[in-house]
């Protein structure tokens, strides 16, 4: 199926939504120059109707004149047309999805046609072919994206779902009062590092970049720099590196304002899902792990093509193999409807984690930034998520009870040492239940090491009370591998006869996660049927768009709702934004979108609403930000914990797409941001999108950044409380270094 076709069966579900639930039933008002008129989608004028009636006015050059007798309408007239309105939709008004004025003046609801495209077996032609089709895609949706910024300019607002059901003309909101009832992770993080001072004041901090020069970082960083793992001067202080403490991040204490070059001879990617067997080699040039790993069908380096047979360490004939062997030895692990949402922990050039889309399973995929020369780069130039982090001294940036089921192929991490602390961290994010699959040579080697470290994690894994499922060896791939179950009760753990592991202590949050030390102790397992972990998830896709059963109604939502409510809410707000505005209005071909971040993300309903597309999406729950990161994994999603006063840990041009919903409004009162524009070049590619809404003053000053960074702006508009930006980097760099320090 197309990425035109999936545009087409979304906007087709949203009128069958709309139908059956009659949420959307509410009239939409739309202002033009102050012409009010009211538009009902039950009525026989339906969207696609009143949008080419816009064309058909904006074409004719029949946009309304404010200033024209005839077209003004008296304030008191406005004020009884919205009387009567309010009044025929007060009953349908509680369930109606909220939404802003920029969902309105969409001029598109079917993208442009998009051609697929041909990668060939001649690496010159292939990027010939591949550079020109997208650069007149890209050409063509910028024109008509300018074009419908100078045409409806002055059109647009509507009206928007508050806590309070009034009309505020902007999207939702967070309630301060709901603050009360959400902790953040700054709050749950004992060990969280101090912020920074508020610096606000000064050119910088305002966002007056006047006189402002960008140069590129110095030349000792090069292409691949990545601030809090890069951090030599931190790094070199460390008192010992015995537990990867130099894998870990170490964030400057002001973040850069430089920009990271471009690999010489850097090429538009391969789109997916082509790239998952082959990248350019200009793009992420480092032949050494082709050379290390080749032989296990890793990587191979093939002229300006680096191929990936879909091996590893583990499965050198194949990764499908390997992932089907496992459902065929546990049943119950069902890929895709029990197991949804699974963490690949030294993931390699995640292949595992590649090859588990077609099973219909999200994997969150990690590795140091080691030797294994950008073994991550090469899973994000793949198209397939993955992150850079280790397993050190702090625990990983998730929430607890969460992942499905954990993977470990020869991952090299030594889970037995220092009381178990390591694989205890899996158990914390390892939801009750769920699969841990160990595939290493203990398992199935006799050897005097390898036996010694089976016997080791023999006596851990009965120690926490995990369920040793099964053994089995793998012929094709002469390996093997041991399944065990994390438990469902606390039943085990008061009947042991040694308590070591100890139980972690109440006090200590299992949620917690940025920047807290591991502990070598057993969390409890809920039990509590509303407890959050106590039930196994629905079955996908239906855990996608049902508020998760411990969200409790007693708990008011970020937007002021009843929680439940404001998950339903949330949900088809943004299924609605996303089929009739970001598909088409905004100058977006969807067909060159992959990796997706949304940089701010709530309840996850931004990447809800790209279910039916081609894309991964990275959720990222600011740290000072209510702590929903939860719910997006019990919805089938994931995610990660992050501080954008700090550099996110990625490499250079990872990123397709970043989605910024009131992110910037919120982290100018907190943090410069320079170094914030800064690390939004770094992680995006050229040519890669950014799509911006927030507070008109925020949006503008954004603008401005982008201006001065000569990314391309495709669509601005603000009206009353909101403003929405749509923009494309493009392959300026500057000329001069910045000075070593």
């Amino acid at each position: 199926m197309s990425d035109e076709q999936k545009v087409k069966k979304i906007i087709e579900e949203q009128k069958k939504q709309n139908e059956v639930d009659t949420q959307m039933s509410e009239d939409k008002t739309l202002i033009e120059n102050q012409q009010f008129f009211v538009f009902d989608n039950n009525a026989k004028s339906s969207t696609e109707e009143m949008i080419k009636q816009q064309l058909r006015e904006n074409a004719g050059n029949q946009t309304l004149n404010a200033n024209d007798p005839e077209n003004h309408i008296s304030d008191e007239d406005k004020r009884r047309s919205t009387e009567k309105h309010q009044e025929q939709h007060v009953q349908q008004k509680e369930e109606t999805p909220f939404h802003s004025f920029s969902d309105q003046i969409v001029p598109y609801l079917q993208p442009p046609p998009q051609q697929e495209v041909q990668v060939s077996d001649s690496p010159k032609s292939e990027n010939v072919t591949q550079e020109t089709e997208q650069e007149n895609t890209e050409e063509t949706e910028g024109k008509r994206a300018k074009e419908h910024k100078l045409t409806n300019s002055n059109s647009g607002v509507s009206e928007t779902w508050n806590p309070d059901g009034g009309n505020t003309g902007s999207s939702p909101k967070e309630s301060l009062e709901s603050r009360k009832s959400w902790s953040t992770q700054a709050s749950q993080s004992q060990n969280e590092k101090e912020r920074r001072k508020d610096e606000s004041e000064g050119d910088e901090g305002n966002g007056n970049i006047d006189g402002y020069t960008w140069r590129l970082c110095n030349e000792t960083t090069g292409p691949d720099f990545i601030p809090c793992l890069d951090n030599t001067k931190a790094i070199q202080q460390l008192r010992t590196t015995a537990h990867y403490e130099h894998r870990e991040r170490h964030c400057p204490e002001e973040g850069p304002v430089c920009l990271v070059p471009l690999p010489e001879g850097y090429k538009v990617p391969i789109p997916w899902p082509k790239s998952r067997d082959k990248i350019w080699y200009r793009n992420v040039p480092h032949p050494m792990l082709a050379e290390v790993k080749g032989h296990q069908n890793w990587v191979r380096v093939t002229g300006e093509i680096i191929t990936f047979p879909g091996g590893g360490t583990q499965f050198i004939h194949g990764a499908l193999h390997y992932i089907d062997f496992i459902q065929q030895a546990v049943p119950k692990i069902a890929w895709g409807k029990y197991t949804r949402v699974s963490l690949d922990v030294g993931c390699g050039v995640a292949s595992f984690g590649g090859y588990l889309f077609e099973r219909d399973v999200l994997t969150m995929s990690f590795a140091p930034k080691d030797e294994h020369d950008a073994q991550i780069q090469f899973a994000l130039e793949r198209g397939i998520p993955a992150i850079s982090a280790v397993m050190g001294t702090k625990r990983l940036q998730f929430p607890s009870n969460v992942f499905d089921l954990v993977h470990c192929a020869r991952c090299r991490v030594p889970w037995h040492i220092d009381g178990g602390k390591l694989l205890l961290e899996l158990n914390r994010v390892l939801r009750p239940g769920g699969y841990f699959v160990w595939s290493a040579t203990p398992v199935y080697q006799k050897l005097g090491e390898d036996v010694e470290i089976w016997n080791a994690m023999s006596n851990l894994t009965v120690s926490m009370c995990w369920e040793l499922v099964t053994i089995k060896m793998d012929k094709l791939n002469s390996a093997g591998f041991a399944i065990y179950r994390k438990p469902t009760t606390n039943e085990c753990y008061e009947k042991r006869n040694q308590m070591t592991p100890p139980m972690c202590q109440n006090e200590e949050d299992p949620n917690a996660a940025w920047y807290v030390p591991l502990q070598a102790c057993v969390h409890r397992v809920p039990v509590d049927k509303a407890e959050r972990g106590s039930q196994w998830p629905e079955a996908w896709p239906h855990r996608l768009q049902r508020p998760p059963y411990w969200l409790n109604s007693s708990q008011m939502g970020i937007y002021g709702r009843p929680a439940p409510q404001d998950f339903t809410r949330d949900y088809k707000h943004w299924r609605y934004v996303v089929s009739t505005s970001y598909m088409s209005g905004l100058g977006i071909n969807w067909s060159n979108v992959r990796n997706v971040m949304d940089m701010r993300a709530v309840y996850g309903g931004f990447a809800a609403a790209l279910k039916d597309l081609q894309v991964w999406v990275m959720n990222v729950v600011n740290v000072n930000s209510p702590d929903t990161l939860p719910i997006i994994y019990e919805r089938g999603l994931f995610g990660i914990y992050h501080d954008w006063c700090e550099s996110f840990s990625t490499y250079p041009r990872s990123y397709d797409l970043l989605h910024a919903d009131h992110l910037f409004s919120q982290l100018k009162n907190r943090c410069k941001l320079v170094p914030v524009m800064a690390e939004v070049d770094r992680i995006i590619r050229p040519g890669g999108k950014l799509i911006v809404r927030d507070e008109p003053s925020a949006v503008t000053e954004v603008e401005n950044f982008l201006k001065s960074l000569h990314w391309e702006i495709l669509f601005a508009f603000s009206k009353d409380q909101e403003g929405v930006l749509s923009a494309q980097k493009g392959n300026w760099r500057p000329d001069t270094y910045q000075p070593s320090s």
